[in-house]
């Protein structure tokens, strides 16, 4: 297992972010290259146990909600499927793995900003955990910006 973790300070209330992230199918609101989302089952984005299926980099990928606290501002997904690592990144490329996420936020009262912890936990064999690791490190962080980007999106229009 290899864990992959990036925290950022966000300048905009803990509310207003949890307010964007919370319902599991409002990825494309908030992430580059998601092109649409769908939870199965007409079930709702904060329904632990909610399935989306969300096309990101033209592969449709599906992850489960596992868990979900408005009280601690925090949900994590496991995916469905194992993760498939993009091609031509690697000598080699590594086999498909299992992962699961977490994002948790923490509100900083200074400020009226938001502290955003997301990790992406992997299992995948040891002699790959390395170019994994350094995928996700590359990943997760450019999930983040395209969130700050989209939060400044919405602080922008008319109220």
């Amino acid at each position: 297992m290899i864990t992959a973790c990036h925290s950022a300070v966000l300048d905009h209330p803990l509310e207003t972010v949890w307010s964007l992230i919370r319902d599991f199918n409002n990825y494309p609101a908030y992430i580059d290259g998601v092109a649409e989302s769908l939870i199965e089952d007409d079930r709702r984005g904060d329904e632990v146990g909610a399935v989306r299926r969300f096309l990101y980099g033209g592969n449709w990928i599906r992850q489960r909600l596992a868990d979900h606290s408005d009280e601690r501002h925090s949900l994590r997904y496991v995916g469905m499927d194992p993760l498939t690592f993009p091609p031509g990144l690697a000598a080699e490329t590594p086999s498909p793995a299992g992962y699961e996420g977490v994002m948790h936020l923490l509100g900083i009262v200074e400020g009226e900003r938001t502290f955003l912890e997301w990790s992406v936990t992997l299992d995948a064999p040891p002699q790959e955990a390395e170019r994994w690791r350094d995928l996700l490190r590359s990943l997760i962080p450019k999930w983040t910006d395209s969130l700050k980007r989209a939060l400044a999106r919405q602080a922008e229009l008319p109220r």
